[in-house]
């Protein structure tokens, strides 16, 4: 295990991303089983002598294990939680050894659809999994974590914290493993994933898999369906916004013209920045992995799984800290509620608070000075 020493500006400086492989099968939860496993992760801060100071955050859909700090002159790329990870910032690295590792399904560094399938033997080039890659769950998300917490010489996480998907991965980990850690935060999540979630993730995944270019998953040394990946992330970044945010910043102001040209071409600024997130979203995910972790979300769904969320949280021995925002209508209030209530009704202790924002879902990744004092305070209640 490696620690790393931040610089004297603030942030946590450089770091570098480690991997961990297992040769042990990872019994899934739709059956059958993937091995071996490679998780990819980056590390923050120091571990003190008995291990009591480890927080895990879990990332959301598009995020990977870089949380925070830079990966040198080469790799600028900034965290995903560079302004709450950091000395003096909500997850304090002068006091927490903070660890972030990519899912499992994903395409930066964890096993994957992207990775090599063993079952293809020894062909050259080694061939990707693509669409036989299987089919996985939040469950199995952080079953393969708790392999690299154990390897980490870590029996009990100081707490686990996420947003969105990463809310997901908190609860589950303070319901199917409760004795392993003291406190979970999730921010902008929920229970089960809606309706209307599964609706927006099943439009993105038919953009991607009706993209001629997907190959039936098997793209892999072709040209990627890029056009529908592209499209996938348009709808998707629509759900993070909020009405509000999206008429402050665009309204309806073209984006290069005085007036309409009356063509079918973008003309408006909101198209030429949906555009944007299409494309830079190309530059670093993969399709496959877009397919695999949105239906991995779609069968979130922790009341179902226990009978109730009721019974669900009466597992839990963790204490909550639950923070939503008032404009996510993805994700909105009334659902971190929900697990809050159930967890006093169990006896356990959960606070939740509502901030105002008009950021919407993207409110957890963005409005961090809100957020900031009461993590530290949570934290520092463990």
């Amino acid at each position: 295990m490696t620690a790393f020493q931040h610089d004297p500006a603030p942030g946590v400086g450089v770091v570098r991303r480690q991997q961990m492989t297992w040769a042990a099968p990872l019994h899934l939860e739709g059956g059958g089983s993937l091995a071996p496993v490679t998780l990819a992760y980056e590390t923050y801060g120091q571990l003190n002598a008995d291990a009591s100071n480890a927080i895990l955050l879990l990332h959301a859909l598009s995020g990977d294990a870089h949380a925070a700090g830079r990966h040198g002159p080469a790799d600028q790329r900034p965290g995903w939680w560079d302004d709450m990870v950091g000395p003096g910032r909500a997850f304090d690295t002068d006091r927490y050894f903070l660890i972030c590792s990519n899912v499992i399904g994903g395409c930066q560094g964890s096993t994957g659809p992207s990775s090599r399938d063993p079952a293809t033997g020894t062909d050259t080039p080694a061939r990707p999994y693509g669409a036989r890659f299987p089919v996985i769950t939040i469950g199995d998300m952080v079953r393969a974590q708790a392999r690299l917490i154990d390897s980490l010489g870590i029996d009990r996480l100081l707490a686990v914290a996420g947003g969105s998907m990463g809310g997901f991965q908190a609860l589950e980990w303070a319901v199917a493993l409760p004795e392993r850690v003291r406190g979970a935060i999730m921010i902008a999540s929920s229970a089960r994933s809606a309706t209307q979630t599964i609706a927006w993730n099943s439009i993105g995944r038919q953009a991607i898999m009706r993209d001629p270019r997907w190959r039936g998953g098997d793209y892999y040394g072709h040209e990627p369906p890029a056009d529908g990946l592209a499209v996938a992330r348009m709808i998707g970044h629509v759900t993070y916004l909020s009405d509000t945010s999206l008429e402050e910043r665009f309204g309806r102001r073209l984006q290069r013209r005085a007036a309409p040209a009356f063509s079918l071409a973008p003309e408006f600024a909101v198209e030429s920045y949906l555009d944007h997130q299409g494309e830079s979203f190309n530059a670093r995910f993969d399709p496959n992995s877009y397919l695999y972790i949105t239906k991995a979300m779609d069968y979130w769904d922790m009341p179902a799984r226990y009978g109730s969320l009721d019974a669900a949280m009466a597992r839990a021995r963790a204490a909550l800290l639950l923070i939503s925002f008032d404009s996510d209508w993805l994700y909105p209030p009334a659902e971190s509620e929900a697990i809050a209530a159930a967890m006093r009704r169990a006896g356990g202790h959960a606070q939740h608070h509502v901030l105002p924002s008009a950021a919407g879902h993207d409110a957890f990744l963005v409005d961090h000075a809100a957020q900031e004092p009461l993590v530290s305070s949570f934290l520092a209640s463990l």
